[in-house]
């Protein structure tokens, strides 16, 4: 809606309406899904049969809450040093991506830029199948030629966070060449002319510049490779992620412990994004 041009009470009203039920659609799944994480049912879903925190808190035998479910906790572990993983290569990568992009006389520059958005148009169930098709006639040609048995390549851990890597770190850089590009050289220069060396100018004016863009991709990079299922589904091993964890136990039948989960994880990345908006704002402010 243009606000500038002018609208009819009727036309009002039925914005209104539509953002109501846009925000009705988008959230009402989600407050349903955190209402039940605290409903004394053996079933993950209605009727309600009472409040309680033995999804949360219980020790069995008949409820066993999250934190006292090993099998849910060895997954969040997983999923957690997978993120942290992919976060620190994305962000760094994605640091020196944005900065390679930036430099006027990179010949290669637009058939490396068209590349790199490659993985983002590629389905993710197409990227993983790909990776594992590709890293096992790899694994099996070198053990075959040289008879090395390279673990990193099979399905598990870090093939799940090379794969994920092959398309956050786009994003990453997206993310922190958008910032760049406002970034003013004259700083630069005026810190040459100054006697600043090389190093001491790309640390102390042009990544304290770019802080607010590394920090923000790489909470991006957390919250995608965190929640990552399509890319990861192909590559995980014998320990699986939580979105992969929960999907086997939605499909074979849980009990209201996968809602305890589900509201943890909205409260914690709510968090998370609220206070990279928070401080994101107080840095542009000051």
């Amino acid at each position: 809606m243009i606000r500038t041009l002018p609208s009819s009470k009727t036309y009002l009203t039925g914005f209104r309406v539509f953002i109501f039920i846009y925000f009705l659609f988008l959230f009402a799944p989600l407050i349903v899904t955190a209402v039940l994480a605290f409903n004394d049912s053996m079933f993950p879903s209605l009727p309600w049969k009472g409040f309680t925190l033995e999804w949360f808190f219980g020790k069995g035998p008949d409820k066993i809450g999250i934190f006292h479910d090993a099998i849910n906790l060895r997954s969040i572990s997983v999923s957690f040093k997978v993120a942290i993983s992919v976060t620190i290569l994305s962000t760094l990568i994605g640091t020196l991506a944005a900065f390679l992009f930036e430099q006027e006389d990179f010949r290669f520059k637009n058939l490396l830029y068209i590349l790199m958005l490659a993985p983002l148009v590629i389905p993710g169930v197409i990227l993983g199948i790909s990776i594992l098709l590709f890293t096992n006639a790899v694994g099996l040609f070198i053990e075959e030629s040289f008879g090395i048995d390279i673990k990193m390549l099979r399905p598990g851990f870090w093939l799940v966070v090379l794969g994920q890597f092959s398309f956050i770190t786009t994003i990453v850089t997206l993310v922190i060449s958008a910032r760049l590009r406002k970034f003013d050289r004259t700083l630069e220069d005026a810190a040459y002319n100054l006697g600043a060396s090389r190093f001491a100018v790309i640390w102390f004016i042009t990544l304290k510049y770019l802080r607010p863009a590394i920090i923000g991709g790489a909470a991006v990079a957390f919250l995608m490779s965190f929640e990552n299922f399509n890319t990861t589904m192909f590559l995980v091993g014998a320990q699986s992620t939580l979105p992969i964890n929960l999907y086997l136990q939605v499909r074979d039948g849980s009990t209201p412990v996968i809602n305890a989960i589900s509201f943890l994880l909205i409260v914690s990345t709510s968090i998370i994004a609220v206070s990279n908006l928070y401080f994101g704002r107080k840095h542009k402010d000051t």
